[in-house]
């Protein structure tokens, strides 16, 4: 029996071709590139997670002035359920010797405090009535479930293992995303208490497994950057791919310019996954923040309060074009990675290699 491109996934979500853009959240400039992906045939997403609901809410209508298709927000799933401020001083010590070497005030505080919106966004969703709510972390609350699919949404989970993805389903789910361990970004492990650094399945062994244990679409992602990765992720069950790390060079990337450049730049040897920049386990390219924290051997606090305190050194970072202390997500594929390529080439480009090569 042949594989066709036009899948499940296609029919559920409403598009073309089984393309999902990653949410990658605190990427500036993802509505453009969420709109050109959506238009191109694919499903763009925008990464919301780190915005505020007004900007949400600004953020989907732009993207409606853009494209009359179908597209997706992506939220993080999790709470900030631990306030344990253990560990805040140390850490906060450590993180002033980067701001000193990039000019910057340092930080004497010992608590942190990171404003949780997540029901505030989730509510700009249902208001806004988006198509796709995407999560990572997670599935959504019982009551935020129900809620979604009463409003008639398309609901998707990240998952990292088999035990995931039967919990998304379980949940109502609609499809899922096999998160391979070659994905750039945070590692979408539900408990990173059992798995640390994020459970790290590679793509080709996670996504006929997770395709075996469950009965809605599964959507391939992880090191997946041209027709080959479509056309293979097809032939492992999944009946579509997410790429986000592809689109990060593109046109339409509001990717800062040393982000890029680092990018193209890269190989599939510079990328390690890290709890440095935000407290939970994500893969990007070593730099020297990654290489100064490591040598000083102190634990990140949890997830999100890490983030909230590196945010001044990443903000100081971008303004100076310092990609050194930049948090430069990545996927392992980057050697495949173009130089602003516009998302409809990138999109055309895929589907008539995964084309050529099923048929």
């Amino acid at each position: 029996m042949s594989i066709q491109l036009t899948t499940e996934v296609c029919r559920i979500f409403n598009i073309r071709y089984p393309i999902f853009l990653a949410g990658m959240a605190g990427v500036p400039g993802t509505v453009n590139l969420a709109a050109a992906v959506s238009n191109a045939g694919g499903l763009g997403m925008l990464g919301a997670a780190y915005m505020t609901p007004d900007a949400i809410r600004g953020a989907i209508r732009d993207i409606r002035q853009l494209s009359q298709a179908s597209f997706g927000v992506n939220l993080f799933s999790i709470r900030d359920a631990a306030h344990d401020h253990a560990g805040i001083k140390e850490v906060q010590q450590e993180l002033n010797k980067m701001r000193d070497g990039l000019g910057i005030a340092p930080v004497f505080e010992d608590s942190v405090h990171t404003p949780d919106y997540f029901e505030e966004q989730f509510n700009v969703l249902l208001e806004e009535k988006v198509p796709v709510i995407s999560t990572a972390f997670g599935v959504l609350p019982e009551s935020y479930m129900e809620k979604a699919k009463s409003a008639g949404i398309r609901i998707v989970t990240m998952a990292t293992t088999v035990s995931e993805a039967v919990l998304a389903e379980q949940a109502g789910c609609d499809a899922i995303v096999a998160q391979g361990s070659e994905a750039g970004g945070h590692r979408g492990t539900f408990d990173i208490s059992a798995h640390p650094m994020g459970a790290n399945i590679g793509t080709m062994a996670l996504v006929p497994q997770i395709a075996d244990h469950v009965q809605i679409p599964v959507i391939a992602a992880g090191g997946i950057m041209d027709g080959r990765g479509l056309a293979a992720a097809l032939a492992l069950g999944a009946q579509g791919v997410q790429m986000g790390t592809r689109f990060l060079t593109a046109a339409e990337s509001g990717a800062h310019p040393s982000y890029k450049e680092a990018l193209l730049r890269s190989t599939e040897e510079s990328t390690t996954i890290t709890k440095a920049f935000s407290g939970r386990p994500a893969r990007g390219i070593v730099n020297t923040f990654i290489r100064r924290w490591d040598a000083s051997g102190i634990e990140p606090i949890p997830f999100p309060g890490q983030n909230t305190m590196t945010r001044d050194i990443r903000n100081a970072a971008s303004e100076q074009s310092n990609a050194e202390y930049m948090s430069l997500w990545s996927g392992q594929g980057t050697r495949m990675l173009t130089d602003s390529q516009k998302a409809e080439d990138i999109v055309s480009e895929i589907i008539q290699q995964a084309n050529s090569i099923l048929s």
